[in-house]
């Protein structure tokens, strides 16, 4: 009977199925093309603003090396649940395995926590850059990068293991039925015939506590950044400085501002807000700012803008004048 105890838990539960959109099933077909072309987007451009840093020796300073993790991260996260995603508009499969159901929601929120880490990293790079200039390279040193990054990446880690532990031995129902795109946590703890709310708790204090101290620390960084730009004598100076961070600013804006709301509405009831509304947010989620990130760096930041268009242009011609007929020897 639907909705009665099992003594089978979720770690037992041999597969899923994943419905896409509730209620949009129809718009399907649309929501694959949209997502596809978001997605090769994400890729193209993470993949092309990594190849320029890496391949760069000018642009081998601590900005740039979190610049080249942050599309790293920004990968992974869509590509966690995208090509599945994508098979069920495609298809209609949404037949998917525990493993595989429990990997992506891993996936998902580890790597959301260490884009949250990142970029209080490369807040703290601009603090450091313009406000203690000349102890710049002696702050940011190889070793306290590799460092920052592995606490970053063993933060995102440590964080999702309890809650990922927790869920997977819940008692589960009959259904198996996850009414969304992916698999996304409170969509299947509230499979559970146990009380799913201590998971669900953990997750919403977890995410408060790590955003908040970030954006704490992040909101501390950037006040002082503009105390100190604010007493450079030249206008010229204010505008370049600001330039410099508005790109970061921009990335901050596009992944708190839709994130937290996702949470928010994803622990609401349907009647207050509709279904298909928490899932297409989420769904979006998880691809427009990795969609994003990468122009907004390429327009933004000029040397990056610079560097991209003439590796660009290079390639073009390169492939051009591979392709071109070669001109005969006169005989």
């Amino acid at each position: 009977m639907l909705g009665s105890p099992s003594n089978h838990t979720l770690l037992n539960t041999a597969t899923f199925i994943l419905l896409g959109v509730p209620g949009l099933e129809a718009a399907h077909l649309w929501l694959a093309i949209i997502m596809t072309d978001m997605y090769s987007v994400a890729l193209l451009g993470n993949i092309i603003i990594m190849t320029v840093i890496r391949t760069d020796s000018t642009m081998h300073e601590p900005m740039y090396h979190f610049l080249c993790v942050l599309p790293t991260v920004d990968i992974v996260i869509p590509t966690s649940v995208i090509p599945k995603m994508l098979n069920i508009f495609w298809s209609g499969n949404g037949i998917i395995s525990f493993a595989a159901c429990f990997i992506q929601m891993f996936f998902v929120h580890a790597t959301t926590a260490m884009e949250t880490g990142l970029l209080l990293a490369m807040a703290f790079d601009r603090y450091v850059a313009i406000c203690k200039p000349l102890h710049y390279q002696t702050i940011l040193t190889p070793w306290t990068m590799i460092g920052m990054v592995i606490s970053i990446i063993a933060r995102g880690i440590a964080a999702m293991t309890p809650m990922t532990w927790m869920l997977v031995h819940l008692p589960c129902c009959a259904s198996h039925v996850v009414p969304h795109s992916y698999c996304e946590h409170m969509a299947v703890a509230k499979l559970a015939c146990a009380d799913h709310r201590p998971s669900g708790l953990y997750t919403l204090i977890l995410s408060f506590i790590i955003v908040g101290i970030d954006v704490i620390f992040i909101a501390t960084s950037y006040s002082l950044i503009l105390k100190a730009v604010f007493s450079l004598p030249s206008r010229d100076a204010w505008v370049k400085a600001l330039n410099t961070c508005g790109s970061h600013v921009s990335v901050m804006g596009l992944f708190y501002l839709p994130g937290m709301l996702s949470i928010y509405m994803a622990g609401l009831e349907q009647d207050q807000v509709p279904l298909h509304i928490q899932v297409l947010l989420a769904d979006f989620y998880v691809v427009f700012s990795p969609m994003m990130n990468p122009l907004i760096y390429g327009l933004k930041t000029k040397y990056i803008r610079e560097r991209v268009w003439n590796a660009v242009t290079t390639s073009f011609s390169r492939c051009f004048c591979q392709n071109s007929p070669k001109e005969k020897s006169p005989t």
